[in-house]
């Protein structure tokens, strides 16, 4: 394994006045933040959250204990852990708890409060609507994969007939020529854009580098923000950020198969800037911090915050580098880094741009595997001929299907419901700067996914 740290320090952040100072959590615990930065408008019925938000963190804490897999991140107080350990609470008085917070949050009378207050009341009972349902899937009950992301994720992604991938592989066989399958031309034209092992270090650390660089021109994050990047093997997925609070994160990459070239723009920018490592920091330094809103020190996997994390991820690719200007990037640094063919940037994006297009054909196999339509061996092969997947590729999909289920919406659904919402505000592809401004305000604020189906202009 080779381990890579990196500590970068971006531009401070503006001092604001000496003010009252208010105990907030953190990672270590309690930390003095400036209560300046706290809405003058909260009153007492946002201030009655504060014990209903503890309540679930508890909670989310609590399942943990039956869902190894739940709890993504957590770094608030240590106590609350370890009593979660200590007395391991029974999924049924877990769900039943849930449902008497939402009836709580909806008895509060916020009307007069301001809209972050309102969509913080909103993301808690979208939260402990995942939690319920999620412990209700632990205990037995079957949900169809639109029913389960529904209940999880807020959200149900649309269904695609093969006719509809078909016709993007008649497209790609177009321009793709040559002799046997279409499955195997492109993987014969894939196999050229490989990676060495020996580089993917210095082609990783110049592309997060790069994403970096880009993001801090537009949002400015923690000063004392930093990362680690480890290589790993045996797992299910390609990239993994692991948020580990005060602004640090562990971003591990998968290297069980081979490592295209395009991989190290993608996983830079959604593992880390302005992805999964931004949008945590964000979350942790203006609610956790700053507002004291202790539901954002834990991070349940299994829940709608995820189809905003893994969505704004994969937009934040396009946002950090638009259009040609990442042809460009890694025609001048990437492959030249990778030891690979710099004219040949072009034509590889103008393959992938078309295999993007095939990116809801995984959904379909997820639909398909979990209501028992397909076999893992027949969802491998039905991934292999309308993604064109490889068979080593296309199992350790199935697998990540198997273990993480209807997750798999939050990447492509999630992209695009991000992408329809900023845009429907102004944050066009020829107004970067609104764009911008539009998604760290996402990134920063208490949101629920069918909240992104708004219209509203600012």
């Amino acid at each position: 394994m080779i381990k890579v740290v990196l500590i970068l320090i971006p531009r401070l952040l503006r001092r604001a006045p000496v003010a009252a100072l208010v105990l907030a959590i953190s990672a270590g615990g309690c930390e003095v933040v400036d209560r300046s930065k706290m809405s003058p408008r909260a009153g007492p019925s946002a201030a009655a959250i504060d014990p209903l938000a503890e309540s679930y963190v508890r909670l989310a804490l609590a399942l943990g204990q039956h869902d190894p897999d739940y709890v993504d991140a957590y770094y608030g107080p240590e106590p609350w852990r370890s009593e979660a350990k200590g007395a391991k609470k029974p999924l049924g008085a877990i769900q039943s708890e849930a449902v008497r917070l939402i009836a709580d949050l909806h008895r509060l009378d916020l009307s007069r409060e301001e809209k972050i207050v309102r969509q913080r009341r909103d993301y808690l009972v979208g939260q402990l609507r995942a939690l319920a349902t999620r412990c209700e899937m632990l205990q037995g009950r079957k949900l169809s994969f639109d029913e389960e992301s529904k209940g999880l994720y807020d959200a149900v992604a649309p269904s695609h007939t093969e006719a509809e991938f078909l016709g993007v592989l008649q497209k790609l066989d177009k321009m793709l020529p040559g002799r046997g399958s279409l499955g195997e031309r492109y993987q014969a034209f894939k196999k050229t854009f490989v990676v060495p092992t020996d580089r993917l270090d210095a082609v990783f650390t110049a592309a997060i580098r790069e994403a970096r660089r880009r993001t801090l021109e537009h949002i400015r994050l923690p000063p004392d923000e930093s990362f680690t990047i480890e290589y790993v093997t045996g797992k299910p997925w390609s990239g993994y950020n692991w948020y580990q609070g005060k602004s640090r994160s562990l971003i591990q990459v998968n290297t069980d198969l081979p490592v295209y070239v395009d991989r190290a723009v993608d996983l830079a920018a959604h593992e880390g800037y302005p992805g999964h490592h931004v949008f945590n920091a964000l979350l942790e330094q203006h609610l956790a911090k700053e507002r004291g809103w202790v539901e954002f020190t834990i991070y349940p996997l299994f829940s709608p915050a995820s189809l905003i994390a893994e969505g704004s991820a994969n937009f934040g690719i396009d946002m950090v580098f638009p259009g040609e200007e990442r042809v460009d990037f890694e025609r001048r640094v990437i492959f030249p880094l990778a030891g690979l063919d710099p004219h040949r940037a072009g034509n590889y994006h103008d393959v992938l741009e078309l295999m993007h297009e095939l990116d809801y054909a995984g959904n379909e196999a997820g639909r398909r595997l979990l209501a028992g339509q397909m076999s893992a061996d027949e969802a491998a092969t039905w991934l292999t001929v309308y993604t064109l997947a490889p068979r080593e590729y296309a199992q350790q999909r199935v697998r990540f299907i198997e273990k993480y289920r209807s997750y798999i919406i939050n990447y492509n659904l999630g992209r695009d419901l991000v992408r329809r919402y900023i845009e429907s505000r102004g944050g066009t592809p020829d107004r970067p700067d609104k764009r911008w401004e539009e998604f760290e305000e996402l990134l920063s604020t208490p949101r629920l996914p069918s909240s992104l189906h708004a219209t509203e202009r600012p």
